[in-house]
């Protein structure tokens, strides 16, 4: 059994993640606990509960147009608050499971492989290639390049001329448990389809919506991925 202290302990993914049945301890502190904007508390805290790992999941998320027009919160909570939690697990000897995202990827030819090269279309996932890469430098790491949404899709509209991989949050969080001894870089996703066909299937309302439309937001075309490293570790 691990004690895994979880970033972001109110938020979305975490609410799932406290339903999931595990031998591990895993603790959900708030804000208030554990700022990741402050290195000093997030040393302390790591401390004080004796943790085994950190699961980061704090940040800043959506919307993504707000890290086109803040980036200086973009950075300070992605970027800043990521090297800071990479620092802190970093002195304390404490693995760390860093949540980043498939938007890294440049998002032109699709099915992309952990070994190919990044290169994002938006400042989201600049933000999240930055925090990757002081995650990069601590080597009792987990890098998890995900590309996951709510259930059932939450948008009135869903792009028809762009593909993902997408998978649920919950799908993520029923098999996350098993992933946590692994090191390095793995993708997280499903199926590669367009998001309008994936948004469909649970969202019978959902409109169609097009790239040329999607004003000052550089969305990637195809940011499929590539799975068949995940599926061969959970085969096992």
């Amino acid at each position: 059994m691990k004690k895994i202290i979880v970033t972001g302990g109110e938020g979305r993914f975490s609410s799932l993640l406290k339903k999931v049945k595990t031998s591990h301890s895993l603790i959900f502190p708030k804000k208030n606990e554990l700022d990741i904007t402050n290195y000093s508390m997030i040393k302390k805290y790591l401390r004080k509960n004796k943790a085994k790992m950190v699961m980061h999941l704090a940040g800043l998320s959506r919307p993504m147009m707000l890290h086109e027009t803040n980036i200086q919160l973009s950075i300070k909570l992605n970027i800043i608050g990521t090297a800071n939690i990479v620092r802190a697990c970093a002195d304390e000897n404490i693995k760390l499971i860093y949540f980043s995202t498939s938007y890294v990827y440049p998002g032109i030819k699709g099915n992309y492989k952990e070994i190919d090269p990044v290169l994002p279309t938006m400042n989201y996932a600049w933000s999240k290639l930055g925090g990757e890469c002081a995650v990069s430098m601590y080597k009792n790491s987990l890098i998890l390049r995900i590309c996951m949404t709510e259930k059932p899709f939450s948008h009135k509209k869903a792009l028809y001329d762009a593909k993902t991989s997408f998978i649920y949050q919950e799908d993520v969080a029923a098999i996350i448990m098993k992933l946590i001894n692994k090191k390095g870089v793995i993708n997280i996703g499903g199926k590669a389809q367009r998001i309008f066909d994936f948004a469909k299937k649970d969202n019978p309302n959902v409109k169609k919506n097009y790239l040329k439309k999607v004003k000052n937001l550089k969305f990637p075309r195809n940011s499929t991925i590539n799975i068949s490293k995940l599926n061969k570790i959970l085969s096992k």
